[in-house]
């Protein structure tokens, strides 16, 4: 039988004995836990020479030796050779070392777990009665995966210092979050929330998460940023974990650079998971690459409630960018008008994606000179997201004979 304890090894001698395959897959595990390291061993493999070389390990190049052991808080074994590593386990027992053999669990003192870590919350799967470390790998696997689609309450319930994470929640689906965003909600007290976005991942928060909607529409502002500042601040200072959750990206339009110079003036620490932009994942939705060689270079956005500048319509104007509108339906037919008055083409293509990422999504193909008038037909709403180039040219990724087949939403 075994017992799990969680061991500090911080500045503390751990000896590994040996330098070959086992060693380079355990050695990190020591590394993280600033163990003062000491390694015995003829030679070692390259994986474990460049491990060594980095961080500076203690290594003596020659067989091991029984007084190896003293002083060591715990040995790992793994020479390769049993009987070596029967010795070594001997050693240690000798002197009341726990002795990890990696060529004979069954005879060792010690075992390493197959561990998971989510954030500060560590998990050691392993055998209780025989060796069994593939069973305890698909155990831990299966852990992972729940851990990481933030199925358990993670959140600390001891008083501890608040803190806020601007998590991006990118177009939508919530199979498109981020591990650390899933994480992060599952840890989270207080969840800070915009209309757009995995709203779907608010019905998975635990029954005692607070959650407050702050959600914008066009010319709907219930909650100004500055009033939203001083929430996150407020709830971190009482102790809270903080998620704001936003739709696409945090630092792209999504005032998440105020929100986070707020934090950094009151004290509160603060961090920022980024997510696929609309401005990018909506025109995927639709089978429209932001870039394509012999196409588009590179690709310029707008944000629709500001007016256009003169680098707006620069891109406009050239054929080798991608300009790509956010939220701009409503502003889209004066800067339609205005872009065409200073030179961009009329006939430009423009693709405009309705819903992306949703069962509602639709695709409209038109031009510049066009779009405006066409969009109101066929009563476009907010969110959309306006893609002005060559790329937004129907049938470009289909094959030439096929060129003029439809595009349908969702599909390329």
């Amino acid at each position: 039988m075994t017992t799990t304890l969680g061991i500090s090894l911080a500045g503390r001698r751990v000896l590994i004995v040996g330098g070959g395959s086992v060693t380079a897959r355990r050695l990190p595990r020591f590394v993280d836990e600033q163990a003062h390291i000491v390694i015995v061993a003829p030679e070692l493999s390259p994986a474990v020479s460049a491990i060594v070389a980095d961080r500076r390990i203690e290594w003596h190049e020659r067989e091991v030796r029984s007084d190896d052991v003293d002083g060591a808080w715990i040995v790992h074994t793994a020479t390769g050779d049993a009987r070596v590593d029967a010795d070594v386990a001997a050693w240690c027992e000798r002197q009341r070392v726990f002795c990890v053999n990696a060529s004979d669990g069954a005879h060792g003192s010690a075992r390493m777990t197959s561990e998971v870590r989510s954030g500060d919350v560590v998990i050691g799967v392993t055998s209780g009665d025989g060796v069994d470390p593939r069973r305890s790998v698909r155990v831990s696997a299966s852990i992972r995966e729940v851990l990481d689609s933030g199925g358990v309450d993670l959140r600390r319930h001891r008083s501890v210092p608040g803190r806020v994470a601007l998590v991006g929640g990118g177009p939508g689906p919530v199979d498109l979050m981020t591990l650390r965003a899933r994480r992060l909600l599952a840890e989270a007290d207080v969840v800070v929330t915009d209309r757009l976005g995995p709203v779907a991942v608010l019905d998975e928060l635990a029954p005692d998460v607070e959650v407050v909607h702050v959600g914008k529409a066009p010319g709907s502002h219930p909650v100004p940023q500055p009033e939203i500042n001083a929430l996150l601040v407020e709830f971190a200072r009482a102790g809270k974990r903080v998620v704001r959750l936003k739709g696409g990206d945090p630092f792209v339009y999504g005032r998440g650079g105020e929100e986070v110079a707020a934090c950094h003036a009151a004290g509160v620490p603060v961090e920022v998971v980024p997510a696929p932009s609309s401005a990018m994942a909506v025109p995927q939705a639709a089978g429209i690459p932001v870039t394509h060689r012999g196409v588009a270079s590179s690709m310029h956005i707008i944000n629709g409630q500001s007016g256009l500048s003169m680098a707006d319509i620069a891109a406009m104007r050239d054929d080798s960018v991608t300009t790509v509108l956010l939220m701009g339906v409503a502003a889209f037919a004066s800067m339609s008008r205005q872009a065409i008055r200073m030179g961009a083409p009329a006939g430009r293509p423009v693709a405009v994606v309705e819903n992306g990422h949703s069962e509602c999504q639709r695709t409209i193909r038109s031009t510049l000179g066009d779009a405006a008038r066409e969009l109101v037909e066929a009563q476009v709403r907010n969110p959309s997201v306006i893609v002005i180039g060559e790329v937004a040219k129907a049938g470009l990724l289909l094959p030439e004979t096929g060129a003029t087949a439809p595009v349908s939403a969702g599909s390329a």
